[in-house]
């Protein structure tokens, strides 16, 4: 069955994401210095990594914050930074564009613990992103001041912008994003924790729904998240959520859009890819039509690309639905 369309929003200008220091991408330029390498427009270049971010626990962790690294040279470093930080951040919005995002989610909660600071910043990305691209942004926070301050700056005439996201937990985004004139990535979490069965998700995801009702959303508006939790800690994850995209789709009908983070499935095993590819495959064909993603490796022609009959393919797919007891046929073949 060939897969026509996926709405895919590109997850990648978030602060959470990180490189590992000394790895592909974030390498040592000598004297102690380091850059993260990455593809603009004109060839490969190099965005400064600054002493603070060199002296932090992430740092001593090996890990880097690469968005949060832009985002600061783009903010607050010298002329050459400055430049390479919005290239960055620009590139990175073209390439997902290029891959065929329909979003970018954009997030900086992880910048730093001065909400002011934040909403200032999210103002700023919106209209740094919207200035390297045609596609609308997603404006992604915990915080109900810095939703605000994104959909405020977004630019409707391009779409309408989305807020991820709204929940019984977080009905206070309900009517921000309903006065914004936003479409809403809807969650199926409670108000005091998140659901452990399928139909626990239902069950939240129908008393959500009537508060979106109310609120004026129509169905093409909603972009439910049944939620999905790692293979790793139980591996009936993969079906718990499979499962869902059938009964989300029974229940709230074919306008609806049906999405998630499909990458949290891999957490904690070897070759993600490869897992997320298989695994979004699978949702769609239960009734899914799109995720919060990276659109580089997973997008139509990639889903299209699969061969199902592949060992690699039906290893996964074994992993994912409960097949493969502690996916110790998957690791012992990524292994090999």
């Amino acid at each position: 069955m060939s897969i026509e369309t996926f709405l895919a929003v590109g997850e990648n200008i978030h602060c959470t994401r990180i490189y590992k220091v000394g790895g592909k991408f974030c390498k040592e330029i000598g004297g102690g210095q380091y850059a993260i390498e990455y593809k603009s427009t004109d060839g490969v270049k190099q965005l400064p990594v600054p002493a603070e971010f060199q002296a932090g626990s992430d740092w001593e962790s090996g890990k880097v914050k690469h968005c949060a690294v832009a985002i600061s040279q783009a903010t607050a470093g010298d002329a050459v930074g400055r430049e390479a930080g919005l290239d960055y951040l620009q590139s990175m919005a073209r390439r997902q564009e290029a891959a065929g995002a329909s979003y970018l989610d954009l997030n900086v909660d992880e910048f730093s613990t001065d909400v002011a600071q934040r909403v200032e910043l999210m103002k700023w990305l919106v209209g740094v992103i919207e200035g390297a691209c045609s596609i609308p942004v997603s404006v992604d926070s915990s915080n109900t001041e810095i939703l605000a301050a994104g959909l405020v700056s977004a630019d409707s005439t391009r779409g309408k912008p989305m807020v991820n996201s709204v929940s019984l937990e977080r009905q206070d985004a309900i009517q921000l994003a309903a006065d914004a004139g936003a479409v809403v990535i809807a969650s199926a979490a409670g108000e005091s924790g998140l659901p452990a069965t399928v139909d626990e998700r239902m069950a939240n995801l129908e008393r959500l729904g009537k508060l979106l009702d109310e609120a004026g959303f129509q169905p093409g508006d909603l972009h439910i998240d049944p939620l999905v939790f790692p293979i790793s800690v139980n591996g009936e994850h993969g079906n718990d959520f499979i499962e869902s995209c059938r009964r989300v789709r029974q229940a709230f009908g074919s306008e609806v859009h049906v999405v998630a983070g499909l990458s949290n499935v891999s957490f904690g095993m070897p070759n993600r890819k490869l897992i997320n590819q298989v695994f979004t495959y699978l949702c769609v064909q239960a009734g899914a039509d799109g995720g919060i993603v990276d659109p580089h490796q997973i997008n139509v022609g990639v889903l299209n690309g699969l061969d199902t009959e592949s060992e690699t393919f039906k290893l996964a797919e074994a992993l994912l639905t409960g097949q493969d007891d502690f996916g110790m046929n998957f690791i012992t073949a990524m292994r090999g």
